[in-house]
């Protein structure tokens, strides 16, 4: 059977005066998935993100949410909650009082966000500690992982967030990252949007990239990887004179420049730009030469580099 789909748009456009903010988006969202989506600054997932949790309405298009088509009404849809920018805090209530007063202006009662609701989903994204502090005193991460719990309090069946890892040390973004891919596996829907492509790298399936508006590319990211061009890569050898004589004569390969990619000088790294199947045939022939292989990296992973060569042309042809 088909997985069920949590979000289904068609030519969602949305104009705001002269500036068209989204231009014939279509969007697909499958229930248990965390799909990403990925654009400069201005491309429009704020304003995408806004319409799916209710805070606007398209001028044209289809949109359908857990299989309902949204009406022009300014409300989040059942089974559906998140943010956009940050979350809304009281800075002078305890992140309890918070999720309280949330709780009670969402008319939820004690038998699904009571106290140990709020309990639970304060435990949920590690703040039980400072349950009990005002919030006005709580660092960004802080506030991003309380507006995570608010979110989780109706037990959301689509997770809306933008730039949830926002502010986070490594281990409150492995926290947070942990609970998105717990939801995912319990059957939630998650479309996050964030600037960071190591975080979309490990968590999401699929993304889509938005330009100017647009749909640039939407899909698995093997896909992406897949349709990207040449790479550069990063290797690191026990013999770098060795591996870059080998470099030079294997077809394919081109010697880079570090400068030019902004990496600091290392004698021990040779930097190569490559296809796959070339930088293949490159790693065969130094361990054949008895070179130890140490390292082996792209500059720039298949998502940014896709990224950038995708939104550079759709900036480009504007």
């Amino acid at each position: 059977m088909d997985t069920p789909q949590a979000v289904r748009a068609r030519g969602i456009t949305k104009c705001f005066g002269d500036v068209v903010a989204l231009d014939a988006v279509d969007l697909d969202v499958t229930q248990g998935q965390i799909h990403g989506l990925v654009g400069p600054n201005g491309a429009g997932k704020t304003t995408l993100l806004g319409l799916l949790l209710g805070l606007a309405v398209a001028d044209g298009g289809r949109l359908e949410i857990l299989g309902t088509p949204v009406e022009r009404a300014l409300a989040a849809p059942d089974g559906v909650a998140g943010f956009v920018d940050a979350p809304g805090l009281y800075p002078s209530l305890t992140a309890r009082q918070n999720l309280a007063a949330l709780a009670a202006l969402r008319g939820l009662d004690s038998g699904t966000a009571g106290s140990a609701g709020i309990d639970d989903v304060l435990a949920e994204v590690g703040l039980t500690d400072v349950a009990d502090d005002k919030t006005r005193g709580f660092s960004l991460g802080m506030r991003q992982r309380l507006g995570l719990a608010a979110a989780l309090l109706t037990r959301p069946r689509l997770l809306v967030l933008d730039e949830p890892a926002n502010g986070l040390d490594p281990a409150g973004k492995r926290h947070v990252h942990g609970v998105l891919t717990r939801l995912a596996a319990d059957g939630t829907a998650v479309v996050l949007s964030s600037h960071r492509m190591d975080d979309l790298e490990a968590l999401c399936s699929e993304v889509t990239i938005l330009a100017t508006g647009r749909v640039v590319f939407s899909g698995p990211l093997n896909k992406l990887a897949a349709e990207n061009r040449e790479l550069d890569y990063r290797l690191r050898t026990s013999d770098p004179e060795a591996a870059r004589r080998l470099a030079a004569g294997t077809a394919g390969i081109r010697i880079s420049d570090h400068t030019g990619l902004g990496l600091r000088q290392d004698p021990d790294v040779l930097v190569v730009r490559a296809l796959v199947p070339a930088l293949d045939e490159l790693v065969a022939e130094v361990v054949r030469s008895g070179v130890a292989v140490r390292e082996l990296a792209p500059v720039v992973s298949p998502l940014e580099a896709a990224f950038l060569a995708l939104t550079e042309h759709q900036e480009a042809g504007r």
